[in-house]
């Protein structure tokens, strides 16, 4: 059976998360439907402005995305801390953005008196929204359902678009964080959809390439700070420019037509402590052969006390993979 999402997620362990979710349509997401030869290409747009348009609103940062014809791939980090130092009025307008709101916080918004008792309904409702705008349980629904109504307009039916709940993976440590990114980054690579890295339409390594050409990182995604140090400002604990280099060596090794490989000297790899070989396994099968939480053991084994879980699923692979 599936597992509960408030057994899956432990901000005190990690604040990265991945998660997919999938079409139940023949027609695909955004593919082509092969028996009316109709194209759902402009559906790829879709997902990656709303996607996009909510990591600005909620306080969860987008880290990396892929949209493929039939799921979607997004790797999350949760700024609940962000959520708790924003001021009400603040947190009010978020919600605005992805709701309408009620009678009682347009007075608020509006700045007009407010009694005792509509005071107290507003602090219960606000608090609410605090937790709402952390979850990624309410990111995924304010995602798929806009996404599911438009479509579903489109093609002039009703029912359902995804599949019922979204799959999410808690990523523990830098080297399941990194392994998750480039497998994330390179599906089209994988799938054939793209032959290199920065010709992947949709995707947070593509829109990262085009930026980087301009010596710059995109404001919609969490940022490349570096590597870890004493004073870590918030952002992906890694240099954007190893990474990208890694990434392309391994879209490489990836495509039968291209001789490829991945130095052993290749800085990021190296910090990480992970061969090359086991690299290119990773980001080739993350999912197959990872189901549930991602990290070392002592990571794996904080996790799982911190969620009174008994076993410690992937720990077998964990240590093999990601020494």
């Amino acid at each position: 059976m599936p597992m509960a999402r408030k057994k899956q997620v432990s901000l005190s362990d990690t604040k990265y998360y991945h998660c997919i979710s999938r079409c139940v349509r023949r027609a695909f997401l955004c593919g082509k439907d092969r028996l009316t030869g109709k194209s759902y290409e402009h559906r790829r747009d879709w997902v990656e402005e709303k996607l996009l348009t909510l990591g600005k609103v909620f306080c969860i940062d987008v880290c990396g995305y892929a949209v493929m014809s039939n799921h979607t791939h997004i790797v999350l980090y949760v700024d609940d801390k962000k959520a708790q130092k924003l001021s009400d009025k603040a947190i009010v307008l978020r919600w605005h953005k992805l709701f309408k709101g009620s009678w009682l916080t347009h007075k608020f918004i509006n700045g007009d008196e407010l009694s005792e008792s509509e005071r107290n309904m507003l602090d219960a409702d606000i608090s609410e929204f605090r937790i709402r705008l952390a979850s990624i349980s309410w990111f995924m629904r304010v995602l798929n359902e806009g996404i599911a109504r438009r479509a579903n307009k489109e093609d002039g039916c009703t029912g359902r678009f995804w599949e019922g709940r979204f799959k999410s993976q808690a990523l523990l440590d830098e080297a399941a964080l990194a392994a998750c990114l480039a497998y994330v980054d390179l599906n089209p690579v994988r799938a054939k959809m793209a032959d290199t890295p920065e010709t992947s339409d949709y995707t947070s390594i593509k829109k990262r390439i085009d930026y980087a050409r301009q010596g710059k990182q995109p404001k919609s995604l969490l940022r490349f700070a570096g590597n870890p140090r004493k004073h870590m400002p918030k952002g992906l604990p890694f240099e954007l420019t190893y990474y990208i280099q890694l990434v392309e060596l391994t879209g490489r090794c990836m495509r039968a037509d291209k001789r490829g490989y991945i130095s052993d000297s290749q800085p990021l790899l190296t910090r990480l402590q992970i061969e090359p070989d086991k690299w290119l396994k990773l980001t080739m099968k993350f999912t197959k052969v990872f189901h549930g939480a991602v990290g070392r053991k002592q990571a794996m084994t904080d996790y799982c006390e911190h969620l009174h879980k008994r076993r410690r699923a992937n720990l077998t692979q964990c240590e093999r993979l990601l020494g």
